[in-house]
């Protein structure tokens, strides 16, 4: 079976998990801006509509292609350790459970489990390299957003629930469950003081939470609560580039960060003979190579996915972890929570070190070498399945992008393959009769990942997320 080449050119569009989220980068691009502008654009709108998964106060990861040259860069604004003040010691963490999956997984907030931020830093970086329009015209729309709020939709309400005790932690309970009744699908999000926040962010820059009057509060208002953020962790941070990771299919190129989940180190180890194999045959091989040694944390993560006219693209990852439960006082803004995240803690960790992510925002190029699909995902440790699932269903079973986001996936821990319902009764079979445990999901859920993605004639956000796709 031959790989299916896109019939025409990629589309220009916006794919995000929200639709105000996917209307603030189209805003962007109607506007003349580059993918790198809209992609800002919608990130900083995220901070504002998509809370329960990122905000300001979070960390994130960019990959941008350039058409003109094909060049593809990789910017990390993930969260850093801190500690370089060394003045303060962290205090302990809190303990929370969060159930999901029906299962308990333990996860730890408060001041001590807040990193350094990066999302600040990593928009105003993506705008210094790529962009077009004034820097005040891409936080324009986040601050509209913060003005009114936002309707939360059903499938973050569900991811809320399921995060409710980190959520509410704090001054959390007021903008998560005002008068004691937790948010559901289709009330109105709404962060008081957000609008001052996005307004002043507008006006000075992302200094302003590094040097500038919020770095200062930000400090404060960590070691307030137990934690060890000083002001050189904040004046120090710096967005890194990053060595952009390369892998084949077909006759495809896969460029991307090397993340944690080994995103591209997977698609390399794949059959040579993948695209060719019976799906059922597939399934295995393709199992095979995404067991995880058992890692699967929820993580509240989120992705935009932006191709401009001119074919370049902007895909960015961000995430706050849980969330601290840290919130800067009367600006709307929670902190994260990733050094509370037991997956990212690694042997290497020393204050001002950049943290790993699973996060791995990606494109694809075609023979040409023209773009064919740019992709992220949400979902910690089921990213890399996600997005693998993603090309498999765009760029060797001709899906269009929706479609290929909206049909059933799995997902391997350890010996078991989980499975959402839907999913191919002949491919499960054969996975049993291969010797892996079959665990049936209910419902297509949350778990299995959030992607965003633009490809040939098609722009689509994940179902699991709330997600939706615009072409300009």
């Amino acid at each position: 079976m031959e790989i299916s080449q896109p019939a025409r050119p990629i589309a220009a569009g916006v794919a995000a998990s929200h639709p105000a989220t996917a209307a603030a980068g189209m805003r962007i691009l109607q506007a003349g801006g580059s993918a790198a502008d809209a992609a800002v654009a919608a990130v900083l709108a995220t901070c504002v509509t998509e809370t329960v998964y990122t905000g300001l106060g979070g960390g994130g990861v960019a990959t941008y292609f350039d058409a003109a040259s094909g060049n593809v860069t990789c910017l990390d604004f993930f969260v850093a350790v801190p500690g370089t003040d060394g003045d303060v010691e962290a205090g302990p963490m809190v303990s929370v459970d969060v159930f999901f999956g029906g299962m308990p997984q333990v996860y730890a907030i408060g001041g001590a489990s807040v990193a350094v931020p990066g999302v600040p830093a990593g928009c105003g970086e993506v705008h210094r390299r790529w962009g077009r329009l004034p820097w005040a015209s891409l936080v324009a729309p986040a601050h509209e957003l913060a003005v009114t709020g936002a309707e939360l939709p059903a499938a973050h309400a569900r991811t809320l629930e399921s995060c409710a005790p980190a959520l509410t932690y704090g001054s959390g309970a007021e903008v998560y469950a005002p008068g004691g009744r937790l948010l559901g699908g289709g009330d109105r999000l709404f962060h008081p003081g957000l609008a001052t926040a996005m307004a002043r962010l507008a006006d000075e820059g992302p200094a302003l939470f590094y040097t500038g009057a919020y770095g200062a509060q930000l400090v404060e208002s960590v070691r307030e609560a137990g934690g060890s953020i000083g002001p050189l962790d904040l004046a120090n941070y710096r967005v890194l580039e990053t060595p952009v990771d390369h892998a084949t299919l077909g006759s495809y190129r896969v460029r991307a960060r090397h993340d944690l989940s080994r995103t591209v180190d997977t698609i390399a180890a794949l059959p040579a003979n993948l695209t060719g194999l019976p799906r059922p045959e597939r399934a295995v091989a393709l199992a095979s190579a995404l067991r995880d040694l058992g890692r699967q944390k929820i993580g509240d993560t989120t992705n935009v996915s932006v191709v401009d006219p001119d074919g370049n693209a902007c895909v960015i990852t961000t995430t706050l972890g849980l969330g601290a439960g840290v919130w800067l006082p009367g600006l709307g803004i929670n902190l994260n929570s990733m050094l509370g995240e037991g997956e990212l803690i690694t042997d290497d960790l020393a204050p001002g070190r950049r943290m790993s992510s699973n996060m791995c925002p990606l494109v694809v190029i075609d023979a040409a070498g023209d773009l064919a699909l740019a992709a992220g995902s949400a979902g910690a440790s089921r990213i890399r399945t996600a997005l693998i699932d993603t090309l498999l269903g765009v760029l060797v079973d001709g899906l269009d992008s929706a479609s290929a986001l909206s049909r059933p996936r799995f997902h391997v821990v350890d010996d078991t393959v989980h499975a959402e319902p839907g999913y191919p009764t002949d491919e499960l079979d054969a996975l049993a009769a291969a010797g892996w445990r079959i665990q049936q999901w209910p419902e297509i859920d949350h778990y299995f990942g959030g992607v965003t993605a633009v490809a040939a004639g098609s722009a689509a956000g994940d179902p699991r997320r709330g997600g939706v796709g615009l072409l300009l």
